[in-house]
């Protein structure tokens, strides 16, 4: 059983910043790589940003430049820090994460986490 537990969401004011954490939790559950993607009300759930256990990352354009993604060393824990947010960047964000369990590969998602900015 592997679980992903979210924190982090809740009203913000454009310009603000606000810091998403997801812990990945399940014996045996060894990470591939993390992300957060985020759904828009109306619009369908898009990528964020993605970090492999490697360290590597990669940004949605809408991102770039104001959001950073990392993980920790024990690569159980995504963060996602978000500045100069914008009124867009509201929605519910869901974690993410692809790795596998024993000898299957798993993709587990979060239960999402609601981020509002704004005007």
């Amino acid at each position: 059983q592997v679980q992903l537990v979210e924190s982090g969401g809740g009203l913000v004011q454009a310009g603000g910043s606000l810091r998403l954490s997801c812990v990945a939790s399940g014996r045996f559950f060894r990470v591939n790589a993390m992300g957060w993607y985020r759904q828009a009300p109306g619009k369908q759930r898009e990528l964020v940003a993605v970090i492999t256990s490697g360290g590597i990352t990669n940004y949605a354009d809408s991102a770039k430049g104001r959001f950073t993604i990392s993980m920790d060393n024990a690569k159980t824990t995504v963060s996602l820090q978000m500045n100069s947010l914008k009124p867009e960047d509201t929605g519910v964000y869901y974690c993410n994460a692809a790795g596998t369990l024993l000898l299957d590969d798993r993709e587990v998602w979060g239960q999402g986490t609601l981020v509002t900015v704004s005007a």
